[in-house]
């Protein structure tokens, strides 16, 4: 829910609006998506009030109009990036009903989402981050969940299920974490689509 400004961060000085007006048309919506678009450039460290205004063309009492602090602003971000994913990816599988073929079509969506891929690997050089750690730690142990849940439906034992959906799970961060460190550019399309076909083929149960 919108919040009025703090009055000490609507100052005539800043020439910010007045308490008693809003300041802009954007959302917090806006804001939180501004934010992960500075986060997929830059990393989680370069989220900043000020230079994120400047790039929406607006004063600071937007911001202020909607969030009390960056960090309530970094929360919005990262929830909005797992809420898309909740409900973009795991809602459209949830419509497949083979379980095999669900973890094909995973494979193969995950593979497509690439800003998400970029926001996760920066979301992972800042894990400490008081504020990012809950969210990986809930992230990953979703995601492990789905694929554990995903691989029994698809006919394998709970043990060996766990030791799929890990072994999967960490050839995603794996993948990622390869390339942050060798700072590789973005594979080809017909390439990557290759690898992520062998994936599937490797980790799926026939």
């Amino acid at each position: 829910m919108s919040r009025p400004a703090p009055k000490s961060a609507v100052t005539a000085q800043s020439g910010d609006a007045s308490p008693t007006e809003r300041p802009s048309r954007l959302s917090a919506d806006d804001w939180a998506q501004a934010a992960l678009d500075l986060i997929a450039e830059t990393g989680v460290q370069a989220v900043a009030v000020e230079p994120l205004a400047r790039r929406l063309g607006v004063t600071k009492g937007s911001f202020y109009w909607h969030f009390p602090s960056r960090d309530a602003l970094l929360q919005a971000a990262l929830e909005r990036w797992e809420n898309v994913e909740q409900e973009a990816l795991f809602g459209a599988l949830e419509k497949v009903p083979d379980a095999r073929e669900r973890l094909r079509a995973l494979f193969h969506m995950v593979a497509r989402e690439y800003k998400s891929h970029v926001i996760y690997s920066a979301l992972l050089k800042a894990q400490d981050h008081p504020t990012v750690q809950p969210v990986i730690e809930r992230v990953s142990k979703r995601r492990l969940d789905y694929l554990t849940a995903s691989f029994r439906q698809a006919g394998l034992v709970r043990e060996d299920a766990q030791h799929r959906a890990r072994l999967t799970y960490a050839a995603y961060v794996g993948f990622l974490q390869l390339n942050l460190q060798l700072h590789q550019a973005r594979m080809q399309q017909d390439e990557f689509d290759a690898y992520v076909e062998h994936l599937a083929l490797t980790l799926v149960p026939a």
